[in-house]
């Protein structure tokens, strides 16, 4: 099928450590089980600051990039710095190919001193592929791209507390409607929203330096499943869970600190272990494998959301003749648990003028095995702010080694005094 040829090309070139395909294989007594959703470049962290800082970025201080992290934040900006946009550009999976890349734009508009608008548009360009057909004669060439555009509405509910409100459009064209067997592809199209809290606490002194304390949380890309032909069964959109903090110090007049913490968790099913016998896969009465240990993942979107937390069926063990025996005590705990990425970032600014940060991201060996450092500068001269991330990946071929990231912040309305970040 020179379909399922090209969309594993595609699809699978620039996913494979972001949410690759689950396998049966064991890592140090537990099986890889990875968590797979459409359109995975949802998931793409587009920004050098928080790209710099681990991806930590729900409950750092806002910017005009909050719109991806977490749209609640924008309503906290600085009421000075009427209106602002951002270009970021970044270089992806270089270790791979050298064509794939990601562009994201974003910008902000005050309404009042509580009210923020915003828009954002994410372009993720695949390269150039060539269609064969079986006996690799070539169709075609065709650049894969995929793009998602959000509108958002961020609200003050109280001198602490904001509440950000996304709506998202998602296209994703993979095959550039190729026919397969008859059967037309067609692009993948979805509609999706994000629900945000941000909370920032009232001053306090550590050390006799004024210092607070902010809380985030963003569910992302809640919306209808993704399909590519008028058949084929409908992939969940990667609905994600994101929770964080961050503490900021104000050393002095012209130094501050900021460390970061963020937790996140995709709200999708988990694949289920079917019942085997003599290693092969066993069937019931109407036609399906059965199941023997986690649930069913052909479920709705609020289904899949709910169960998410509940569903991993743990270590199955199995006899000497492949037959399922049992699963390990405490393994769909210890497996949920696995599922939930951590994130830790610092940030230190001098004299509102120029930022060095550093990061470190954790993704455990069964459900992806994303580990790395990450390094990054800001600096700002008048309206105007430059970033630069890299990406240290800490394990071996890591198709994230050597990424980085550059951004550029245009501040409208901004105070004489600059600053790195509003």
């Amino acid at each position: 099928m020179k379909f399922i040829r090209i969309n594993i090309l595609a699809f699978i070139i620039f996913c494979v450590v972001i949410v690759p395909k689950a396998q049966n294989i064991n890592t140090n007594g537990q099986e890889i089980n990875t968590i797979t959703t459409a359109v995975p470049f949802l998931l793409i962290s587009p920004d050098s600051r928080s790209g710099a800082m681990g991806d930590v970025g729900v409950a750092i201080k806002p910017d005009v990039n909050s719109i991806y992290w977490n749209p609640a934040k924008l309503s906290f900006i600085d009421e000075s710095k009427d209106m602002a946009f951002s270009l970021s550009y970044s270089p992806w999976l270089r270790a791979l190919v050298n064509d794939i890349n990601l562009a994201y734009l974003s910008g902000y508009k005050r309404l009042d001193k509580n009210s923020v608008v915003g828009a954002s548009l994410r372009y993720f360009s695949l390269g150039s592929i060539t269609f064969t057909d079986n006996f690799g004669g070539i169709i075609r060439d065709f650049k894969p791209n995929e793009f998602s555009f959000d509108v958002v509405y961020s609200r003050k509910l109280s001198n602490n507390l904001s509440a950000g409100l996304t709506a998202r459009y998602i296209y994703s064209n993979l095959t550039g409607g190729t026919n397969v067997g008859g059967a037309d592809t067609k692009p993948g199209q979805s509609v999706a929203t994000d629900l945000s809290l941000y909370y920032v606490s009232n001053k306090f002194d550590i050390s006799d330096r004024p210092s607070d304390i902010t809380f985030g949380m963003n569910i992302s890309n809640i919306g209808a499943k993704m399909a590519y032909t008028d058949n084929a069964d409908r992939d969940f959109l990667p609905t994600n869970l994101r929770m964080g903090t961050a503490l900021n110090i104000d050393l002095d007049e012209y130094n501050q600190f900021s460390f970061s913490f963020d937790a996140n968790k995709l709200l999708v099913p988990t694949q289920p272990v079917y019942q085997e016998a003599n290693g092969a896969v066993v069937y019931g009465v109407d036609g399906l494998p059965i199941i023997y240990s986690g649930r069913d993942p052909n479920v709705g979107v609020a289904s899949g959301i709910f169960g998410s937390f509940t569903d991993a069926p743990g270590n199955v063990v199995f006899d000497e003749d492949g037959n399922t025996v049992g699963v390990e005590n405490g393994s769909r705990f210890v497996e949920e648990l696995n599922e939930i990425n951590l994130s830790v970032g610092a940030e230190y600014l001098y004299s509102h003028l120029f930022a060095v940060r550093a990061g470190y991201f954790h993704e455990h060996p069964t459900k992806g095995n994303r580990r790395y450092l990450s390094f990054g500068a800001g600096i700002k001269y008048k309206v105007i702010e430059l970033d630069l991330s890299y990406l240290l990946a800490l394990t071996q071929q890591s198709p994230l080694a050597n990424t980085l990231r550059f951004s550029i912040k245009f501040n409208m309305g901004a105070e004489a005094e600059s600053q790195v970040n509003p």
